[in-house]
């Protein structure tokens, strides 16, 4: 879903643009949240959704998402709030990456590492109205998967996060979701078979 135009409200003291579109205010609440404090920025227009660690080309680190695509930005940055500080030091934290087309044990470790940050993203999701979720098993082109069992994991740890308590960063950012759109993350607004 590409980014909508929002209305003129308080962005943790920043008042945004009313021409301000609803992914320039995710990139200027992260930032708002986490520049300072982590050295680190949302940025949209990628080609590709990718982190790069601060270097020679940028002095932050950079959680890049996809086009101005709302839902992108939500999943990177779900993935950088699960993110240990050594592996925030590495191009895309160090993880591998297979392309579509992966194989059934490859799928298997690919949707074992993409629980917690769907889930995640789902939350931060439920938290910006002009944003629906979608689960993604990212391989279109590859061998049968179990979806109805990736789906249950996935809302088993939402809700786990949501009962127990999310990771710090995620929690930080999702008060600060809550506080601007004035809207609550509830177990009961997670519904599996929405997904």
């Amino acid at each position: 879903m590409q980014a909508k135009k929002i209305n003129n409200k308080q962005l943790c003291g920043i008042t945004p643009t009313q021409d301000e579109t609803e992914d320039q205010a995710l990139i200027r609440l992260f930032n708002h949240c986490f520049m300072e404090s982590e050295n680190t920025g949302l940025v949209g227009g990628g080609k590709e959704p990718l982190y790069k660690p601060a270097g020679a080309d940028s002095e932050y680190h950079q959680v890049i998402f996809k086009a101005d695509y709302c839902a992108s930005a939500l999943h990177e940055v779900a993935h950088w709030c699960i993110a240990g500080s050594q592996r925030r030091l590495k191009p895309d934290y160090g993880y591998w990456y297979s392309p579509d087309g992966r194989s059934k044990t490859l799928q298997k470790k690919f949707e074992s590492v993409e629980v917690k940050p769907q889930a995640l993203e789902w939350i931060f999701a439920d938290a910006t109205p002009n944003v629906v979720f979608s689960i993604s098993i990212d391989n279109l082109n590859g061998t049968a998967f179990d979806l109805p069992a990736f789906k249950i994991n996935v809302y088993r740890q939402a809700l786990s996060y949501l009962a127990k308590g999310l990771p710090a960063r995620a929690s930080i950012f999702l008060k600060a979701l809550q506080k601007y759109y004035g809207r609550d993350s509830k177990v009961e607004n997670l519904i599996l078979e929405q997904l």
